[in-house]
């Protein structure tokens, strides 16, 4: 299967990618494009969590909830975006301007791809080896890894954001970190017209 881009990570950073991404839907530039999110929530850190210093979340709000409503978010408003579930990535492999992502069960191509996973070891994705480096913002001793990147571009449309971008981990910057390499991506659809998308009563 071929996508225009796929987000690789279902929390926090990841879904706040596709949700931006979807909302561009009746934008010309973004009518026609194959969007795909890789739902791996296993290890999120959203699974422990809990909030009550984010803005627009109630206080106690769990992250294992958010895990739940957040996929129901987007398949409800965005569902051109196809949820892959129950798949873990294997590999990222750049031939000739296409990437290709092998799974436990299925190989896809892309033309953009976002990594949007935690920032713990062990890093298993085959292929971007060389851009795992020790993380910037995270405690040492905590011995947290990240993809080397600058304004969360490794290399030309393979994209990173959240923890794994070297963020701290803290809930609204991964999903700020998200939100971000998405428009920078209908940017890239746009004819590198700097772009951004806001719904509006």
């Amino acid at each position: 299967m071929s996508f225009d881009a796929i987000i690789i990570g279902g929390g926090v950073s990841g879904m706040q990618c596709a949700l931006v991404l979807g909302s561009a839907k009746n934008k010309a530039f973004a009518a026609d494009k194959k969007i795909a999110i890789i739902m791996h929530q296993k290890s999120s850190h959203l699974e422990n969590a809990l909030f009550n210093n984010v803005l627009g979340l109630q206080p106690k709000t769990l992250g294992k909830d958010i895990l739940t409503n957040g996929k129901e978010h987007l398949s409800t408003l965005y569902p051109h975006i196809s949820q892959i579930d129950s798949e873990k990535v294997l590999s990222v492999k750049e031939i000739n301007g296409l990437y290709t992502i092998v799974t436990n069960k299925k190989k896809y191509q892309s033309k953009i791809v976002v990594l949007a996973l935690n920032y713990a070891k062990p890093f298993l994705i085959k292929g971007l080896d060389l851009f795992i480096i020790p993380h910037k913002k995270a405690n040492p001793n905590k011995d947290r890894i990240q993809l080397k990147n600058d304004d969360y571009l490794i290399k030309k449309r393979l994209y990173c954001c959240g923890t794994i971008a070297g963020c701290r981990s803290q809930f609204s910057i991964a999903a700020g970190s998200g939100a971000s390499v998405a428009t920078d991506i209908l940017t890239i659809w746009n004819e590198n017209i700097p772009t951004k998308v806001h719904d509006k009563v």
